[in-house]
C-alpha cells in the first residue's frame, strides 16, 4: 500500500478547530482539498499531518504555531488616523478591510479598536498565533 510522499498530489477531507473545539474550517459538503505536497500550498504542519498517510487513513493531528500560521506580530498592527478613511467607511470594531500597499498589493486587515480620531488595524492571520487542530481523511494520492 502505497503512502504520501514528497511530490504526490492528495486529496484530503478536513475539519479544522482550535483547541477550544471551535471549527473554523471544513470541508464537509464539498470536494477534498487538492494538493501537491512540497509546492507550499498548504500551511507546513497540515502537509506533515499527511505525510506517510494511505488512502482511507484517519486521523487527528496538531499544528504548533510555528507550523501554521506563526505568532501575533505587533508589527502587524497599525494605527491610522479616521481622517484618512473614505468618507462611505464609518469604521467599526470587527470590520474587515482590504488595503492597497504603495506596490499596488493588497492586504487584509481587521479594525480591532476605534478611538476617536484613530482606528487601529491588524494585518496578522486570523488564526495567526494559534494551534490548530486537523481531523484529516486521506481520499486520494494522485
Amino acid at each position: 500500500m502505497s503512502t504520501v510522499k514528497d511530490g504526490d498530489t492528495v486529496k484530503v477531507h478536513y475539519t479544522g478547530k482550535l483547541e477550544d473545539d471551535t471549527v473554523f474550517d471544513s470541508s464537509e459538503g464539498r470536494d477534498p482539498l487538492s494538493f501537491k505536497i512540497g509546492a507550499g500550498n498548504v500551511i507546513p504542519g497540515f502537509e506533515n499531518g499527511v505525510t506517510g498517510m494511505a488512502v482511507g487513513d484517519k486521523k487527528t493531528v496538531t499544528i504548533p504555531v510555528d507550523e501554521a500560521y506563526g505568532p501575533r506580530r505587533e508589527e502587524m498592527m497599525a494605527k491610522v488616523e479616521k481622517s484618512k478613511f473614505p468618507d462611505d467607511i464609518v469604521p467599526e470594531i470587527g470590520q474587515k478591510l482590504q488595503m492597497q500597499q504603495p506596490d499596488n498589493s493588497v492586504v487584509n486587515v481587521e479594525i480591532v479598536d476605534v478611538q476617536d480620531d484613530e482606528v487601529t488595524l491588524d494585518a496578522n492571520h486570523p488564526l495567526a498565533g494559534k494551534v490548530l487542530i486537523f481531523d484529516l481523511e486521506l481520499v486520494e494520492i494522485a
